[in-house]
């Protein structure tokens, strides 16, 4: 499977110690299937002046001896395991985590949920009514080694400047 990581830099062999924690799914290696989704994802690093890298792997189709959790949808359980993250609280670890993106809408749903200014109910039915943008989280380093192979980088132009 083809996947796509957007950086301020060329990464050609990922490693997750440099990952930052609280994020969706925790610790680890986030890519996307979608090449345009990854693409926009430069804006944010060209707002800050810097320079933005589309760098493309190859994830192996089987990985046998790792486990993976998939949220096909915005619902309850991927809440749940979205709010644990970010508070570091999942004890559910997993190596391949795949669903959908806190980002815009979505992350201002959860965000009003976790300061507790929407009941849980409120924050799942905002949520069905959103497309997720999908990622895939790599969150063991061995499984990165083995099954995760890059392809190429190239520079993303800032077409805003």
């Amino acid at each position: 499977m083809k996947l796509y990581h957007t950086s301020d830099k060329r990464i050609e062999s990922p490693d997750i110690s440099f990952s930052r924690a609280y994020l969706d799914f925790g610790k680890g290696f986030y890519m996307t299937p979608n090449q345009v989704q990854a693409e926009k994802y430069a804006k944010r690093f060209f707002k800050e002046g810097r320079s933005a890298f589309l760098n493309t792997f190859e994830l192996d189709d089987h990985c046998e001896g790792f486990t993976i959790r998939k949220f096909a949808e915005y619902d309850g359980n991927w809440l749940d395991y979205v709010v644990a993250c970010r508070k570091e609280l999942a004890h559910d670890r997993f190596d391949i985590i795949e669903g959908g993106i806190a980002d815009d809408d979505v992350f201002n749903t959860l965000d009003l949920y976790m300061a507790e200014l929407i009941p849980r109910e409120e924050a799942i039915k905002r949520l069905r009514k959103k497309k997720p943008n999908w990622q895939i989280c790599l969150c063991n380093q061995q499984l990165i080694d083995k099954h995760l192979h890059f392809v190429e980088s190239k520079e993303l132009k800032n077409d805003e400047s």
